[in-house]
C-alpha cells in the first residue's frame, strides 16, 4: 500500500512524468528477471506469462460482461 505522501505525489505529476517514472523504474527492474540459474529464469517468466494471461482473462471477462446481451 502506497503512503498518502506518495499517492498525492503521483496525483501531483503529468501524464508525463508518470511515464517517464514507469519506463525507468521499468528499465531498472529488467536486469533483476535475468538473475539466477536458466531454470529459475524460466520459471520466473512462466509465472509472468500465466499472471498476463488469467489478467487477460478477466479483463475480457469485464467487457464482455458490459456488452449488450440480445
Amino acid at each position: 500500500m502506497l503512503s498518502k505522501e506518495t499517492l498525492e505525489t503521483y496525483r501531483r505529476m503529468t501524464p508525463g512524468e508518470r511515464l517517464e517514472q514507469a519506463l525507468r523504474m521499468t528499465q531498472e527492474s529488467i536486469p533483476a528477471l535475468f538473475e539466477g540459474t536458466p531454470e529459475m529464469v524460466d520459471k520466473r517468466f512462466e509465472m509472468l506469462a500465466r499472471e498476463n494471461d488469467a489478467r487477460n482473462r478477466n479483463m475480457l471477462a469485464a467487457i464482455a460482461r458490459t456488452r449488450v446481451r440480445r
